[in-house]
């Protein structure tokens, strides 16, 4: 039977940043894709702050700022009654990190895969169960794959996405549908968009749609709404049916301007997809981690996309976990199986269960006030509050440190004040 010390099944944002986290302190990983190569589903995410000190605390956030630019501002547009919101967005003006820009997924993916090991990573690879098993009073992971191989680790972190295999393990809830869907794609202008670098939305009862531009030739689009129509499979397969799905249909009556950002949509970029999200509750009071096993990324905290804090807060996690196990692996010299990482991971769970609640509640109120309600006490509460009071601040609330990385040079204790006390 194989044997590694860290097994993450899932190379996506969180995993990949995981292994990156793990690998700068001094602890070996293998990463578990099903995939056949770096998974490109997704256009394009925003970054935010603390996404960006995370990157930082990686070692990687200066392979993304070269090829992005920060937006200004975000201008959202009330369809009904013609009422335009401006916020401004703070420029660096969060321990001096890069605003929130818009990036390309895969961009991000090959940024983290870099950092890694080439045959650390192993694609083609499905998970099919999972147990434990104690030897010698030390508790060890079992890892067993469809292909009929077994790995044997003294951790196991789930970072598998939405339906996580590992999650279910755990005992965690399955995440719901919150009854809308999504629609994203990459629209790119060969000579150029000319639009200013700032975050466009359009709100309407039921549906909110928006556009930001990635650099001069590319703008990430998105459209999100309650849809019921029962050929939701058939469209999310057939990119040129969304496309016209979006155009002809759900965004008709949509600025011009939106309707040729949908109209130069990249094909191969588009996805159709419901919104879902575990219950916060879930979280606070459900096991996040058993012994050493636990979960990162969308497999601990799925979340709509309302706050566009879902990958943000995987590459947190990846910072947090790779802290707590960093500061194990220096204590002890190297890393110790059974109690002491089950403790360091229990730690980890500690510190991410209410900010992941917290987040997974903002997104959804957020979209909720944005989207639903016809009433003259919603339109006020949205217009009024939402935008005007609230909408700045939710944005500093997400202006999140998630800390450092231990340094791996020395193994005193005292030289550990780069991490936050566990």
């Amino acid at each position: 039977m194989e044997e590694q010390d860290v097994v993450i099944v899932g190379g996506g944002i969180a995993g990949l940043a995981t292994a990156v986290a793990l690998k700068r302190v001094g602890v070996g990983a293998l990463v578990l894709e099903k995939s056949e190569g770096l998974r490109a589903t997704g256009t394009s995410l925003g970054l935010a702050p603390n996404a960006w000190l995370a990157l930082e605390a990686l070692g990687v956030a200066f392979k993304l700022t070269a090829t992005s630019t920060p937006l200004t501002k975000t201008k959202i547009t009330n369809l009904d009654t013609g009422a335009i919101q401006e916020s401004y967005f703070p420029a660096n003006s969060f321990k001096g990190q890069h605003g929130l820009r818009v990036v390309h997924r895969k961009t991000l993916l090959e940024a983290l895969a870099e950092e890694v090991p080439i045959d650390s990573i192993r694609f083609s690879s499905k998970l099919k169960s999972i147990e434990n098993q104690t030897q010698e009073g030390s508790s060890f992971a079992i890892i067993h794959m469809e292909d009929g191989a077994s790995i044997k680790a003294k951790a196991l972190i789930g970072c598998d996405g939405v339906h996580s295999v590992v999650a279910r393990w755990l005992g965690l809830t399955a995440p719901v549908n919150s009854g809308r869907w999504a629609v994203r794609g990459l629209a790119v202008f060969p000579d150029g968009h000319g639009l200013n670098h700032e975050f466009q939305q359009f709100v309407t009862i039921g549906k909110r749609a928006g556009f930001a531009p990635l650099n001069d030739n590319e703008i990430y689009w998105f459209l999100a709404c309650k849809f019921s129509s029962k050929g939701e499979d058939r469209i999310a397969h057939d990119p040129e049916m969304i496309k016209r799905e979006v155009t002809d249909n759900l965004a008709k009556d949509f600025p011009p301007l939106y309707l040729r950002v949908v109209q130069h949509s990249d094909l191969s970029t588009l996805t159709w997809a419901p919104l879902m999200f575990r219950f916060p509750w879930d979280l606070i009071f459900g096991s996040l981690s058993k012994g050493n096993i636990t979960v990162a990324g969308d497999a601990l905290h799925p979340m709509t996309p309302d706050l566009g804090q879902g990958g943000c807060a995987a590459l947190e996690d990846a910072v947090v976990l790779g802290r707590h196990i960093g500061n194990l692996n220096i204590r002890n010299k190297r890393l110790v199986a059974g109690e002491p990482l089950a403790g360091a991971l229990e730690r980890y769970t500690k510190e991410r269960r209410w900010r992941a609640a917290t987040l997974i509640t903002g997104s959804y109120l957020s979209g909720w006030v944005q989207q639903d309600g016809s009433g003259w006490w919603m339109k006020f509460f949205r217009d009024v509050i939402f935008y005007r009071l609230l909408f700045t601040r939710i944005f500093n609330f997400i202006q999140y440190d998630c800390g450092e990385l231990p340094c791996v040079s020395s193994n005193s204790p005292e030289l550990e004040n780069r991490s936050k006390i566990e």
